[in-house]
């Protein structure tokens, strides 16, 4: 049964598939431009190493301890495409996935470590041990994902940090902010994962694109022209 995280993912890599859909501005004059079919590539990669690896299944509860990055919108879409429910508040899962795994270890079924810096291929130092390093694994996974379990509409999809519960079906029309029709979006990292995926999902659901700063990132009028942010 298909959800609206599935559809947005089969929106994202048909169509005019090769326009941007996810760029990304960090520290260090780090830029990353995803285009629809890279980033359903990336969220594929991601799924497909919860689904094999992990064992991964629709219900199960995933842990996001991610900021809002390209990497925290690759876990969240995933995890939906899979049909997890993403947990945001701290509450309880039986995955998850970290920039601190030293903390984490033990306390969570899985744990996976995530090195943000975007030409990362391992994590910087020792892990616990069992936590999975996710820039060393992820590329080794298929670019297509084969769903081997139906998600359930109705089951929840994320638990705000407030919270709140969004089921999966609701994602589109409850979760998500509305967006002009092919909005080029600006989103400060500042304002967190759950912002991000929310105004992320609004704009993509119309055909637009977004474009996230860190919180050390000035989104200065130059760097709003040049990626020609309008819309709201």
């Amino acid at each position: 049964m298909t959800t609206p995280a599935i559809d947005l993912m089969t929106s994202l890599r048909s169509g005019n598939s090769t326009a941007p859909r996810l760029t990304w501005y960090g520290p260090d004059s780090e830029r990353v431009e995803l285009s629809g079919k890279v980033l359903d590539n990336w969220v594929a990669k991601t799924s497909n190493l919860l689904q094999d690896e992990l064992d991964a299944e629709p219900g199960m509860r995933l842990a996001l301890d991610l900021p809002a990055h390209w990497k925290g919108m690759v876990w969240a879409l995933a995890a939906w495409q899979l049909g997890l429910e993403t947990v945001l508040d701290g509450g309880a899962a039986d995955l998850l996935a970290t920039t601190k795994p030293e903390p984490a270890a033990g306390k969570y079924g899985a744990v996976v470590a995530v090195a943000l810096p975007a030409l990362a291929m391992r994590w910087d130092g020792a892990l616990p041990a069992g936590c999975l390093d996710y820039a060393a694994e992820v590329r080794s996974h298929g670019d297509v994902f084969m769903q081997h379990a139906e998600a359930d509409p109705s089951a929840c999809a994320i638990v705000g940090q407030d919270g709140r519960r969004h089921l999966h079906q609701d994602l589109l029309d409850g979760f998500a902010v509305p967006h002009e029709e092919g909005v080029r979006l600006h989103i400060p990292g500042r304002d967190g994962l759950e912002a991000a995926l929310a105004n992320a999902l609004g704009a993509w659901r119309r055909g637009g694109s977004v474009v996230i700063t860190h919180p050390d990132v000035e989104p200065t009028d130059k760097l709003l022209a040049a990626e020609r942010i309008h819309g709201n």
